[in-house]
């Protein structure tokens, strides 16, 4: 192995980065299977074997985590001692070093800080902030504590460890979730086999001290025998608590991943880790997570924890700051930390295989749906193959559980889905914000609401049976038929929302329109066939001038039996005038 002890950008001349295209969906991208059963790989499935990742098993074959990151040994060999393993890639793994270097050329005072104390804190302490405003109520029930509050003045030449709680006292009123988090970093979950085994030096043994938080020197290891990098070990454990909390909490679902990301990229600002080892972390801890979840030994645990969420945490009123609270830029931030920028350089169509198990990671951000819809929704919002690290046999690298908490990518077949109101939470009310493409179709059935927000382009139609089905967008029900058989079909956009086929509504159907202002409309490309209720919802202080068009269409058969109008003064009035092509509103005053 040949030490690097200078920046690597000559290298990197030859290594194509994404590094600016990476804010968007990959939904698309991904390709889709024919099927979401999951195929046995060689060594068995990862979630029947996780407890073989220990100290004593050094092999792939008999360590299921070892053969789940042994993607990153088509990149580097490792060698009989930490100095000594062979780059198989080194234009790719100078890039991954070179990205610590440019990271610790360009980090401020408070991004420093921030790393510091990521490194020095219990993780499962750091990643309570994911839960925003309820962070200091769940440290205060859960008696979760640190030591470390600040930098200390004297970090630069003392090592401090962490003596608080880290999730806080199983005792406690939120036992049970404290209980879940140890669980998932049980004694199947460390890092140090793999770390063992795949011998990849820390940034710093490649570069210099230049590229660690000076306050964390005193926290290196001296040996770097037992200081691997990959995988992080930190990250690792960030995400294990942060998939136990929000399996607990799954309305602070995409926050509480996006902190554990947070905490994984600071490994890097903090000079101890690469991109690579944070990747692999990830990787490690979402099939880890799964496997434990998955384990029937779990079973009432992960209920009872998910039960002390919603009758101690949630009923509470939190005044913590969120940190998370920007939806654009939390996704944003997980999505680029994915795969760092990377180019992909293995095969980029191999499709999607969703793991045996995965399905669970899903269970309580969308209750609603069964395990094969679960599967689903993960194969239609996963990443494309191709990107380094991440092509692992049961498809654990490819899953974006952020995206995934979007609902689905696309519809490769008929979907169904069916809510119910009287049990709360997600199957009272739910949002699918994510782009929907294929040729599937969607039928929403059960009392609850279901709001679709992407620029969708399902081709199979829609069918509403029951509940609410509310469109947010222009396309919002893609560009097929849409039939409204007995539910409530919602608009609320500020413009248009166009039907790209047909649109037939029924004696038991209603047609809610939101109006507020003069580009509110509905817009069938198609025939429109009405019966049943329309009912105008007006906003913003908008009445329409006389003649306004509500609802256009190419030919229409029949009429809507009532008209109901909420929000005009109380001194107008309107009237449906049907014409030709479209339906328009006398007002009188």
């Amino acid at each position: 192995m040949k030490l690097l002890r200078k920046p690597l950008s000559a290298a990197l001349l030859s290594v194509p980065l994404l590094l600016g295209s990476l804010g968007g969906s990959y939904a698309s991208a991904a390709t889709l299977p024919t099927t979401v059963t999951p195929s046995e790989p060689s060594g068995g499935y990862f979630v029947d074997h996780y407890k073989n990742n220990t100290s004593a098993n050094k092999t792939e074959s008999s360590n299921p985590t070892l053969r789940l990151l042994s993607g990153f040994t088509k990149l580097w060999t490792p060698g009989a001692t930490w100095d000594t393993g062979t780059k198989l890639n080194s234009s790719v793994l100078d890039a991954n070093i070179q990205k610590v270097i440019d990271i610790a050329a360009r980090r401020t005072f408070s991004e420093a800080d921030a790393a510091y104390l990521d490194d020095r804190r219990n993780q499962s302490y750091s990643v309570i902030d994911g839960l925003g405003s309820l962070t200091d109520v769940y440290r205060k029930n859960a008696g979760a504590t640190t030591t470390i509050n600040d930098v200390p003045a004297d970090a630069l030449t003392k090592k401090y460890e962490d003596e608080g709680t880290n999730a806080g006292s199983t005792s406690s009123s939120l036992g049970n979730i404290v209980k879940l988090v140890n669980t998932l970093r049980g004694d199947y979950s460390s890092t140090s086999s793999a770390k063992a085994y795949f011998s990849y030096p820390r940034p710093f043994r490649w570069s210099d001290n230049s590229v660690v938080v000076p306050t964390l020197l005193p926290a290196q290891n001296p040996d770097p025998s037992k200081d691997g990098g990959f995988p992080s070990g930190h990250t690792n454990a960030a995400y294990l608590s942060a998939i136990a909390m929000a399996y607990a909490v799954p309305e602070r679902y995409q926050e509480l991943l996006t902190r554990a990301s947070e905490l994984g990229n600071n490994r890097i600002v903090a000079g101890m880790h690469s991109p690579f080892d944070v990747m692999g972390g990830r990787v490690m801890a979402t099939a880890t997570a799964a496997a434990i979840l998955s384990d029937p030994a779990n079973s009432s645990l992960k209920k009872a924890a998910y039960q002390d969420a919603h009758s101690t945490l949630l009923t509470q009123k939190g005044t913590a700051p969120d940190r998370f609270s920007n939806y654009a830029t939390n996704k944003k931030d997980y999505t680029q930390r994915l795969t760092y920028g990377f180019s992909q350089i293995n095969p980029t169509t191999t499709p999607m295989t969703v793991p045996k198990g995965a399905e669970v990671l899903l269970e309580t951000r969308l209750p609603y749906l069964d395990s094969t819809q679960r599967r689903w929704v993960l194969a239609t919002t996963a990443l494309p193959s191709g990107y380094p690290v991440l092509d692992d046999a049961e498809g654990w690298g490819r899953l974006n559980l952020f995206s995934a908490a979007d609902g689905y990518g696309a519809f490769a077949n008929h979907v169904t889905v069916t809510m119910d109101s009287s049990k709360g939470g997600f199957n009272a009310l739910d949002r699918w914000r994510n782009n929907i493409s294929g040729v599937g179709k969607l039928t929403k059935k059960g009392t609850g609401t279901l709001k679709l927000m992407g620029n969708n382009t399902y081709s199979g139609g829609t069918q509403l049976e029951q509940g609410i089905l509310e469109g947010n967008s222009e396309s919002a029900f893609g560009s097929g038929d849409v039939t409204n058989n007995g539910g409530t079909l919602r608009t609320n956009t500020s413009g248009k929302l166009v039907i790209g086929g047909n649109y037939k509504q029924t004696a038991k159907g209603t047609l809610e329109l939101h109006l507020d202002s003069k580009n509110a409309a509905l817009k069938t490309k198609g025939t429109a066939v009405l019966g049943g209720k329309l009912r105008l919802n007006f906003s913003k202080k908008y009445v329409p001038a006389n003649g306004a068009t509500i609802l256009t269409y190419g030919k229409r058969n029949g009429a809507f039996s009532s008209v109901e109008t909420s929000g005009l003064p109380s001194n107008y009035k309107v009237k449906v005038i049907y014409k030709a092509d479209s339906i328009q509103l006398k007002v009188t005053k």
